[in-house]
């Protein structure tokens, strides 16, 4: 005999994963997983065939690096020019400022739609092209029905409006506005075919800005290109397309807008500052010309003139850092490099014109005070022609101004739609299936911890004495019987007998083999009765029990099979007997109608048992069926007439076998295993868990019972057990009994 593994061991097998029994696993139920996987198919291409089509409508735009419009402006070019950054330019395209400028111009806090049927509706209307549609001019909602859900229903040219909750709050024309509290409707057009009922939702503007930017998708294409590609996916194509147009008509106009702001704002500043200067030019003429007649004073000498140009050339060019400065004060602060290099330029000229200061101080009296007064008359006219030419320049400018964001590509629908993706949806259905109807099977495996290998009942310290495989020809009897059964009583139907049926089956050649192993096993037992039992119904202990007794029969023993299902038993119908008299009517025999009066122990000895045995099915095979069922099978197996009844007959025959109820539910088997000399229990295969069948034998050894062993039913040969143990099984067909 083989040594069992240590608990421990068994700890560890079990703790591994055995990959080749998963494979097995998975070759045993792709049918169920094909089934799964295909269904998961069907409902993935109905929902891609039948969901709404989402279309994507996507526009171009380039935003250049900002210029003055002119060249020959020079130094202003300069001073408008700035670089533009993509991602700046994103944001301001989705900003409020742009998005909500076209909610209001298209009015989009009201949305609309027709009131299909869900899903089918909205397919059935796609495939008859219904064009059903309102035109909204005006709608305003109480404040705590902004964002609900509302529905208005077409009669002609009547409607009318319910509210969230389903009630009527107004009803009108079509094409005159009606108001009633704080509702009011106008409506100016509706087209149904497939529907005269339409959903309306009011939002906030807050809220229609904030669902059309979640919407607008803009990116820059490549890096650094300044060209920028704006996208929206929306159910309607077309409104989209007319929204998308109408944010980047209006990002291009707010663009050109800033641009002109730019140059109104220096314009603005010039026109304040010409006065001024005009004034101070007149003062600094009267005061020369009031100078020269009081001080009868002559020209300047070619040293004072030549002082008095320098002197203007700094002073112009002081004027002119100081409107420079003016303009960059409204755009930098004095901390910016721009800022800090005028700054500096301003005190190297401040330096020089105090040193032309100085050597004008060398200078006689009245050449002095005649080059302040001519120094004053210069600079402000050269101010005064400076800041003229400043203006013509910006009005140019402004009138010029045409932004540095142009439109390449205006809003267009892409001819299919971007959504569902059909093909993708498919490969994810087919996976998801996949994965479902894997995971199912491992699950179900996981849990389904029913006994495989006869080692895992070797492992527990249970001897098994045979293994036997499922039979297709017991299936399609089995088939046929269910069939039979739904047409004629039940009593009617007779459950074939596989021994007598088709005695090659390899399910009866393995019961054959039983045979042999029983001649072997009883040799120490100490009568020749044999029970077989089970830990629970639906292990197949009537089918082994009857055949294995017809087996017998057929090998020249005298054999008697006893149905000891008083219960639930079954086996008159395999042996093609009447349920008018058995084991249940002899037992009670004993018994007078008052259970508490029994037989006299002198007549319990005098008893023929011989009325209640059916024989001629098969030769040499007799047979007692249970008989009338018993409300107390329990107490009339404990009776003296069963222990009698035991003795004659293992007298009388080679072999007694006895089929009785599940032990573990009920105790028929341990009062009737005291009577057996060899007890065998029957585990179906893949059902029966090892652990239960050792319960079983507990059980049975409690009430003093020894099981000698067991047979392992209805084998069937699957890739799991191929892969996962490493062998294979000698039968390669199978058999499965339906226990009732």
């Amino acid at each position: 005999m083989q040594n069992s593994p240590s608990p421990a061991q068994q700890r560890n097998d079990d703790d591994e994963i055995d990959l080749g029994r998963l494979f097995g696993l998975l070759i045993d139920h792709k049918w169920l997983i094909a089934g799964i996987t295909g269904f998961f198919v069907i409902l993935g291409g109905a929902y891609a065939f039948m969901s709404i089509p989402v279309y994507q409508v996507d526009a171009l735009i380039q935003v250049e690096k900002k210029s003055a419009g002119m060249p020959a402006l020079g130094e202003m070019a300069e001073m408008f020019a700035t670089e533009s950054e993509a991602a700046t330019e994103i944001e301001i395209l989705k900003s409020r400022m742009v998005v909500g400028t076209v909610v209001d111009q298209l009015d989009l806090t009201i949305v609309k739609e027709p009131a299909y049927f869900p899903i089918w509706g909205r397919f059935y209307a796609r495939l008859k092209e219904y064009q059903d549609e309102v035109s909204i001019v005006d709608l305003r909602v109480p404040e705590n029905e902004l964002g609900e859900k509302l529905t208005i229903e077409f009669e002609g040219n009547l409607f009318r409006l319910f509210d969230s909750k389903g009630s009527k709050v107004l009803s009108g024309v079509i094409g005159t506005p009606a108001e009633k509290l704080d509702w009011f409707v106008h409506i100016s057009d509706a087209h149904f075919s497939g529907t005269n009922t339409f959903e309306l939702i009011k939002h906030t503007r807050l809220e229609a800005i904030t669902n059309w930017q979640d919407i607008l998708n803009v990116s820059e294409r490549g890096r650094q290109t300044g060209i920028l590609s704006a996208s929206i996916q929306h159910v309607d194509a077309k409104h989209a397309e007319k929204v998308l147009d109408a944010i980047a008509n209006e990002y291009m106009l707010q663009n050109i807008r800033r641009n002109a702001a730019e140059a109104e704002n220096s314009l603005e500043f010039l026109q304040r500052q010409i006065p001024t200067i005009k004034e101070n030019l007149n003062d600094a003429e009267e005061k020369l010309n009031l100078y020269r007649l009081q001080s009868q004073s002559v020209d300047l000498t070619l040293e004072t003139e030549a002082l008095l140009e320098q002197l203007v050339s700094i002073e112009k060019q002081i004027n002119e850092l100081s409107l420079k400065e003016a303009e960059l004060s409204r755009l930098y602060t004095k901390q910016h490099p721009s800022y800090q290099a005028l700054i500096e330029q301003k005190l190297k000229l401040n330096g020089d014109r105090q040193r032309l200061s100085d050597q004008i101080q060398n200078l006689p009296e009245t050449q002095q005070q005649v080059l302040r007064y001519m120094r004053d008359v210069e600079v402000n006219q050269e101010i005064y022609l400076q800041l003229l030419n400043r203006m013509q320049e910006l009005n140019v400018l402004k009138a010029g101004t045409v932004g540095n964001v142009r439109i390449l590509d205006n809003a267009a629908i892409k001819p299919e739609p971007v959504a569902p993706k059909k093909s993708l949806i498919l490969v994810l259905a087919t996976i998801i299936g996949l994965m479902t109807s894997v995971g199912y099977v491992f699950v179900r495996a996981m849990f389904n911890r029913g006994v495989e290998t006869s080692e895992q009942l070797e492992y527990e310290g249970i001897n098994v004495y045979a293994s036997v495989p499922k039979s297709d020809t017991q299936e399609s009897m089995n088939e046929k019987l269910v069939k039979l059964a739904k047409r004629k009583q039940k009593d009617s139907v007779r459950a074939p007998l596989l021994a007598k049926e088709d005695p090659t089956d390899l399910a009866i050649e393995s019961l054959r083999g039983l045979r042999t192993s029983l001649h072997f096993a009883m040799l120490e037992a100490q009568n020749n009765i044999i029970m077989i039992s089970g830990p629970s119904p639906g292990v197949g202990k009537s089918f082994v029990t009857a055949n294995l007794a017809a087996v017998l029969a057929q090998g020249g023993a005298r054999v008697l099979l006893i149905d000891g299902d008083i219960r639930r038993g079954y086996l008159h119908n395999m042996m093609n007997a009447n349920n008018e008299r058995g084991l249940a009517d002899f037992l009670v025999a004993g018994h007078s109608t008052k259970e508490s009066d029994l037989v006299c122990s002198e007549n319990i000895t005098e008893f023929d048992y011989a009325p209640y045995v059916q024989a001629g099915y098969i030769e040499n095979l007799d047979f007692i069926p249970r008989g009338t069922s018993a409300p107390n099978p329990a107490e009339l197996m404990m009776h003296e007439r069963m222990k009698l009844l035991m003795e004659n007959t293992s007298r009388d025959y080679d072999y007694v076998l006895i089929d009785t109820p599940p032990i573990l539910a009920v105790t028929d088997a341990a009062i009737v295993g005291r009577y057996a000399g060899t007890t065998l229990l029957v585990a179906r295969y893949g059902i029966t868990p090892p652990k239960e069948l050792v319960h079983t034998v507990k059980r049975f050894e409690q009430n003093g019972v020894e099981v000698k062993g067991a047979i392992l039913n209805s084998i069937e040969r699957k890739a799991s057990s191929y892969y996962g143990y490493g062998y294979n099984y000698h039968y390669g067909y199978s058999y499965k009994n339906t226990e009732q």
